[in-house]
């Protein structure tokens, strides 16, 4: 299998759906021409032609209320948000059209939108450029909701993404975007939505995380002094229960890994259906390492705010302490 890195991957996946599937089109700011600001789209407008790639105004509500249309009228619109911050205009219609269009027509009509954007920090860059802001699309009924943590992932994940009847937000980890480089394989490949991935077998503590904090929490299984088993969420909506119950029942406690703000964060709601439904199986309190209920820093000390490795470890010291 070739090596790609994860922006590689998903221009790969981004070709190999284009041309399986002539209903697929992407659409966004500077994907055409430019290929991207991160070049996930490069050379798809010279393969495909300036109607399946075509480059838009600035502005991600109209972006993503064209897709709308382009939905309602057979196409499969793959939107790209430049950046996770600059998709907050566009709540509107995800919220109000995007998520509700299925429901509203009682099941009569699909709504195949995939919405791509970059996510999360780590990259140096300025205010409105590295937020986590999973949450708002998980609370949106409707709405499913995925983000890789490797370049396979990366390719599989949006395909599922891009095959789905129903609207789908992709969250890419923008420091994962050039690092590291892995195997991905080639031609059609399909990593199904609502399905964990055991990233380290383990049988002390289960650390749960998603996107960029995947790899915080493999490093810190690596500083610990017990066993730890990582589970990488992938799909945030559908949320596979079956995978971190089970996990959790072998370890008998969790620590979970996010980078968002702490109130009202995903972990929370995975700390939830640990506390519904695996109570007894813990041994001890669900414990969450997150970022700070604070907008997200400037470069000169984001990395005071994102989740480090020792951070996490510290958790799951406490927990196995318990």
């Amino acid at each position: 299998m070739p090596s790609k890195t994860m922006v590689e991957a998903v221009n790969d996946a981004l070709a190999t759906e284009m041309e399986r599937d002539p209903g697929v089109m992407v659409l966004g700011e500077d994907v055409g021409r430019a290929g991207g600001v991160f070049r996930a789209t490069v050379g798809l407008r010279d393969r495909f032609g300036a109607d399946r790639c075509v480059d838009t105004p600035l502005a991600e509500a109209g972006i993503l209320g064209t897709a709308v249309g382009l939905a309602m009228a057979g196409w499969r619109p793959v939107c790209e948000m430049q950046y996770e911050s600059f998709s907050y205009p566009c709540l509107d219609q995800l919220i109000c059209h995007v998520g509700r269009y299925h429901w509203r027509t009682n099941g009569a009509m699909e709504f195949p939108i995939t919405i791509r954007m970059p996510t999360g920090g780590g990259v140096k860059a300025p205010e409105l450029h590295e937020d986590s802001p999973e949450t708002y699309y998980v609370h949106t009924p409707g709405v499913k909701v995925a983000i890789p943590s490797t370049p396979a992932d990366a390719k599989g994940l949006l395909a599922a993404a891009i095959r789905s009847p129903d609207p789908v937000v992709v969250l890419e980890p923008k420091v994962l975007y050039r690092s590291p480089r892995e195997e991905v394989p080639d031609g059609e490949y399909v990593v199904p939505l609502g399905k964990a991935r055991i990233a380290r077998e383990g049988s002390d503590v289960t650390v749960v995380a998603y996107g960029g904090m995947v790899r915080v929490a493999l490093d810190a299984a690596e500083e610990i002094d017990a066993s730890a088993e990582v589970v990488d969420v992938r799909t945030l909506k559908p949320l596979d229960e079956e995978t971190l119950l089970a996990s959790v029942a072998k370890t008998g406690r969790a620590v979970i890994v996010q980078e968002a703000p702490r109130i009202a964060g995903f972990g929370a709601e995975i700390a939830a259906v640990l506390a519904e439904k695996a109570i007894l199986d813990l041994r001890g309190p669900v414990l969450r390492v997150t970022g700070y209920d604070a907008p997200f820093p400037f470069w000169t000390i984001e990395d005071e705010y994102l989740p480090t490795p020792a951070r996490v470890a510290e958790a799951v010291e406490k927990v196995l302490s318990f």
